[in-house]
């Protein structure tokens, strides 16, 4: 299959604030795919099967973000184990005959993150909040913790559901009230899953030797918590890292490339969320 003139795209809405077009242009660039493309269009659901249909075959595959992740699947010819795991599919590639294949990148993008910070296994993990960020958490905890995992909400409807996701991806799960999140940060590894600003009232509760936090957020960046981590000591994980990490695996994917400039994707993020 030539690889002249092929396209990609990230979908979602809200859209604009995106980083993924910067991360796959600067890896195009880097693999010499001067005739790629990558753009990003404000696709709702709603919209989402319109825009399927007028995909031509220059389009080599799309990155979808929220809403869509879980709207795209009945549009797919077939969908990864991975992706199926979670009801998730954050990347789709056209095969070369022409079938459209869903993945989740999401969650090996987390494990490679921590894994770049040398954490390859833990005895127990906390995750904050719940939703579909964390049910891809679990997920990626799923491969390298090997005891129990208390996430942390705020409705007994998101606990059942946590609960419900650890007993589908066989992690051991319990939850606990968002009340005692303070708790959470005295864990092996802390993951935040939550919306800006919801963690920054944990952030005076820092132990004083903190282990690992894992931010999902890059913009604002650092957050509040994620500051107050760092200051003392403790290792910090950012949602650009798992960021870039997803990205890597969709460049491949989508190219047929195995992309080594993980550290140009990743400084092209940190020029563009400077300029913001």
């Amino acid at each position: 299959m030539s690889v002249n003139g092929r396209r990609a795209a990230v979908l979602g809405s809200p859209i604009a604030h995106s980083l993924s077009p910067v991360l796959h242009r600067a890896a195009y660039a880097e693999l010499g795919l001067g005739d790629w493309s990558y753009d990003r269009f404000e696709v709702d659901e709603e919209a989402l099967p319109g825009f399927f249909e007028q995909l031509g075959p220059e389009w080599a595959g799309l990155s979808l973000t929220m809403p869509l992740k879980r709207a795209v699947i009945p549009l797919l010819d077939s969908v990864s184990g991975t992706a199926a795991s979670v009801e998730a599919v954050n990347t789709v590639v056209r095969t070369g005959d022409g079938r459209l294949t869903g993945d989740n990148t999401d969650i090996p993008g987390m494990v490679a993150a921590l894994r770049e910070r040398g954490i390859e296994q833990v005895e127990s993990a906390a995750i904050l909040g719940a939703g579909a960020t964390a049910s891809s958490a679990l997920a990626a905890l799923g491969r390298i913790c090997t005891g129990e995992v208390v996430a942390y909400v705020r409705s007994e409807a998101r606990a059942t559901e946590m609960r419900q996701w650890g007993e589908r991806l066989d992690v051991e799960v319990r939850t606990a009230d968002w009340a005692d999140a303070e708790r959470a940060l005295h864990a092996p590894l802390v993951i935040a899953t939550t919306p800006a600003g919801t963690t920054d009232a944990l952030s005076h509760a820092v132990p004083e030797r903190p282990t690992t936090l894992f931010d999902v957020l890059y913009d604002p960046w650092p957050t509040t918590l994620a500051a107050r981590w760092s200051a003392y000591g403790g290792a910090v994980v950012s949602g650009l890292d798992l960021l870039v990490h997803q990205a890597v695996l969709q460049v491949e994917q989508m190219t047929g490339r195995t992309p080594g400039p993980l550290d140009v994707m990743r400084k092209a993020g940190e020029r563009a969320l400077a300029e913001r």
